[in-house]
């Protein structure tokens, strides 16, 4: 007698046909999308910026269109369950949702009642409210002496730590995240991915995140969305990177560094017999010990290139000072110094990578070697410099796209000329389509260029500080970014680039600062900071992804080397 199997669950969510149109825009943000998230899977939403990846799962609880009017077609569901049958609010049970932008979560309340809020809400005992955030806590990485500050006191990476917290306290089967990690030192993004990643099975997870490496080897499945909103690639990350990877690259989609590494070993025609998800897989055929030396003399020119272009084309050079700081206290405003005792010179012409964990005080003094912050005592020198805020909107003041970097120009500069150049740095950006909407009304990646856009067209500002410029991008707005700082310091300009992405530092920042226990725990080249396991360990960082192979190409030539001089 045969049985039956027993019917499939109902997927955690699902989208039928489902485009959304905002109101006045000439086309829909996202649609039509077909796709579904099984129970217990873990999901990475992929696109380059303005995709529709935040829309998209705006409408999973119904925030689009019931908060945020738009026109949705199609049908959204949770758990099989129409999501129009219940207001967003209702489904908190069932979604734990983190947005894109921390304040969106956070209430300004202190950190414990954040984390509590929700928790209240569901009317639990105070014994267990204090029994899950104290655990909540403990698994995010928040630290104990954080519960009685607010939450508007703590710095940009700070308060996403919380509001990770604040979602993750309510242990919800569906857990969806847009850009955890985009604001994370690379110590609290490898918890996040591994806290998000270790209960398989148990908690469906949605994430749209541009911070491949760490999380990548974790996930089930990937979809990813074209600049038309719509799907152009699914399936299992090994594949997609491999076989999609031209298609990935065309759009401007992120992939992780082992996949440019196994692009160039495939040209070579020695590349893994399996796609590579870290730059360790892609060389674990090559072991320099054990490899034949003809596969090693074959790989090791494409590795050479992977290495070239994960490395400064440029040097320190021994030039004038810009900015000196001086036995200086930095303070953020109306609060105590975080960085005492700092003495800091930033040489004309440099590129100066500033790195530290959460909290560490990058922002407090990126805002005082610009001299938007007064030091608290000690002395700064220097002209004043341009700042790139974390938090973009801080940064905007006219009524369009347009009209923003019309203002950047000096007002010296003749009405058409000003439009001229306005129009060119809008093509150059990507932003020409975008030029007549309010800068509110896009997308973090988008407010992302618009706000460097403003800050470097002209050459206001011999200092340029950065702070987390790249949060947010796609790869095509990171390579722009990327190529607009090397032109900025070709012309001479000086950048201090504030970053908790290591594989950027390595790459544009021939001398780097790591910030940590209130001052400066280390000045010197990138590369030998970025080596230093200890001072990583101490500072909360990680090494590059690429620095693998910079460790390969070593061992391979203390290996042929010898044999070569004979």
């Amino acid at each position: 007698m045969s049985t039956s199997a027993p019917p499939l669950p109902e997927p955690a969510a699902q989208w039928r046909e489902v485009c959304v149109a905002y109101p006045f825009a000439k086309r829909a943000a996202v649609g039509p999308v077909n796709l579904h998230v099984r129970q217990g899977e873990r999901v990475l939403l992929l696109g380059p910026s303005g995709s529709g990846k935040s829309t998209l799962l705006l409408t999973l609880t119904g925030l689009v269109p019931d908060s945020i009017p738009a026109d949705v077609t199609g049908e959204v569901s949770l758990f099989g369950a129409d999501v129009g049958t219940q207001k967003p609010w209702a489904w908190a049970r069932h979604v734990a949702q983190y947005f894109q932008d921390a304040d969106q979560t956070l209430c300004g309340m202190r950190v414990e009642d954040e984390l509590a809020f929700a928790l209240e809400n569901r009317a639990m005992t105070p014994e267990k409210i204090a029994e899950a955030v104290a655990e909540a806590m403990r698994k995010v990485g928040v630290p104990d002496e954080w519960r009685h500050r607010r939450s508007t006191q703590l710095s940009g990476g700070e308060r996403q730590l919380v509001a990770l917290a604040a979602i993750l306290v309510q242990d919800a089967p569906l857990f969806v995240a847009d850009e955890p990690t985009a604001h994370l030192a690379p110590d609290a993004a490898r918890r996040l991915h591994a806290l998000l990643t270790s209960d398989q099975g148990e908690r469906t997870i949605l994430i749209v995140d541009h911070r491949l490496d760490g999380l990548i080897e974790s996930i089930d499945r990937m979809v990813v969305l074209g600049r038309d909103g719509t799907i152009i690639a699914e399936g299992e990350p090994r594949r997609i990177f491999r076989e999609e990877r031209a298609l990935l690259q065309s759009h401007g989609i992120w992939c992780p560094a082992a996949s440019m590494l196994d692009a160039q070993l495939m040209r070579a025609g020695i590349a893994a017999p399996f796609a590579p998800l870290s730059v360790n897989e892609a060389l674990a055929h090559l072991d320099p010990d054990s490899a034949p030396r003809r596969l090693l003399e074959q790989a090791r020119p494409a590795v050479e290139a992977f290495a070239a272009s994960a490395k400064p084309s440029h040097a320190v050079r021994d030039n004038p000072a810009l900015v000196q700081l001086s036995k200086a206290d930095c303070a953020p405003f109306l609060s105590s110094a975080v960085l005492r005792g700092v003495d800091l010179t930033v040489q004309e012409g440099e590129i100066l990578g500033v790195l530290g964990r959460n909290g560490a005080g990058k922002s407090t003094l990126g805002l005082t070697l610009a001299g938007l912050l007064p030091v608290k005592a000690g002395l700064r020198k220097g002209p004043p410099g341009g700042y790139a805020f974390q938090r973009l909107e801080n940064q905007f003041t006219a009524g369009t796209v347009c009209e923003e970097i019309l203002g950047a120009w000096p007002k010296r500069m003749s009405a058409d000329e000003r439009a001229r150049r306005t129009d060119a740095a809008l093509e150059a950006w990507g932003l020409e389509h975008l030029a007549a909407n309010h800068p509110l009304e896009l997308s973090q990646g988008e407010k992302r260029k618009l706000a460097l856009a403003t800050l470097t067209v002209s050459d206001r500002w011999p200092l340029l500080v950065l702070d987390e410029p790249m949060a947010g991008l796609d790869a095509q707005g990171a390579a722009l970014l990327t190529q607009e700082i090397l032109t900025l310091h070709e012309k001479g300009r000086t950048i201090a680039l504030i970053t908790h992405d290591m594989d950027l530092a390595l790459r544009l920042c021939p001398r780097s600062i790591v910030l940590g226990e209130g001052g400066i725990m280390a000045d010197g080249a990138t590369e030998e900071l970025l080596g230093d396991a200890a001072l990583l360990a101490r500072a909360g960082l990680a090494e590059p992804a690429s620095l693998a192979a910079f460790r390969w190409l070593k061992a391979v030539a203390l290996r042929l080397e010898p044999v070569a001089a004979c």
